[in-house]
């Protein structure tokens, strides 16, 4: 019988993929008003199938958390495993809390919590290459470790999913937290705050323009009542800026940083400048907009995988073709790497 995991659709597709590898069904829960998983629906869709539950804390798109003491107390109900995605978050929150903010529960404080992910290159302010997965007890840890007794080359025991590992990420990550120490992640963590609150009240006073939901931490999304987001988009391309377009429904996301904080009212002013201009003007001629509203809007999900796919295909090729050629928008042409 097939396993399943229960994750609402704003889960990160780092859970599609492990299930794809590892032959686990995702069961996708929608979200409520709030943008926060439905627990009713993730009650309804757990089945003696089911493996795990998740929660996030905070989810990518919105930058809401997830109600995981409702999501843990289900998984404990069923005797199964509840893992809180802190990526974003596990570096973050406890300094939040530390400063005084109201933080959603998300942590092993919740009973039913058996592992949290956190990545250190987001506000552990590291190099990429070392994020951590911590869980609430060593008999849970240990399903994580491979070892073989019966090798001729010798006893081999490996803790993670890759084998041989580059230690230059982890030395790296264990110097920026002793360098920054707690008295550093909590003077960042008011920066990015102070900062993230800022653009969020910029961004709602813009007429045209509102922020989606209401983040609990440093990152969230923003759209537009009126014109084509992907179109202000465009428009900030040409004043320097490179917004994430995100899609369903359509909306450009920002993760706040301490490199952000002197940057506020510049930014503010070409995004409101942006608007205005799509407005009256339209479209940025040879922007993106084209294609990211068709291919978030096509019904068809797996002909737009199909393009993704053949995208990395190009990409990965040893003589390549442009990766963009043939999208709306593409260049067209060969490249040589």
């Amino acid at each position: 019988t097939e396993p399943g995991v229960v994750l609402p659709v704003t889960a990160h597709p780092a859970f599609e993929k492990g299930a794809h590898y590892l032959g686990v069904k995702p069961v996708h829960i929608p979200v409520t008003e709030d943008f926060r998983a439905d627990v009713e629906a993730a009650r309804a869709a757990v089945t003696d199938n089911t493996v795990l539950v998740v929660g996030s804390a905070p989810c990518y798109p919105y930058g809401v958390v997830d109600p995981i003491p409702e999501l843990a107390a289900l998984a404990q109900e069923r005797g199964i495993g509840c893992h809180v995605d802190a990526c974003v978050g596990g570096f973050f929150l406890p300094f939040m809390r530390r400063l005084g903010n109201e933080v959603p529960p998300w942590d092993f404080s919740v009973p039913g919590v058996t592992s949290i992910s956190a990545d250190l290159h987001k506000y552990g302010y590291a190099a990429r290459g070392s994020s951590t997965v911590v869980y609430r007890s060593k008999e849970i840890r240990r399903y994580q470790f491979f070892t073989y007794a019966d090798w001729p080359g010798g006893l081999y025991g490996s803790p993670t999913m890759a084998g041989s590992r580059p230690g230059g990420a982890i030395a790296a990550a264990w110097a920026v937290l002793n360098y920054l120490g707690e008295d550093g992640y909590l003077r960042l963590a008011r920066t990015v705050m102070d900062t993230a609150r800022k653009l969020i009240d910029g961004i709602n006073a813009i007429d045209g323009l509102h922020v989606i939901g209401e983040p609990d931490a440093s990152i969230f999304s923003f759209t537009a009542d009126a014109v084509d987001i992907y179109a202000v988009a465009d428009a900030m391309d040409t004043r320097g800026w490179q917004l994430d377009r995100q899609q369903m429904p359509p909306k450009l996301h920002l993760v706040v940083t301490p490199a952000h904080e002197k940057i506020v009212g510049t930014f503010l002013a070409d995004l409101e400048w942006a608007t205005q201009s799509v407005a009256t003007d339209g479209p940025t001629p040879g922007g993106r907009a084209a294609m990211y509203g068709m291919l978030g809007s096509l019904p068809d999900r797996g002909a737009v995988e199909k393009v993704i796919m053949d995208f990395m295909d190009r990409a990965t090729e040893a003589k390549q073709e442009d990766p963009m050629a043939g999208l709306p928008g593409g260049t067209g042409g060969s490249v040589k790497s």
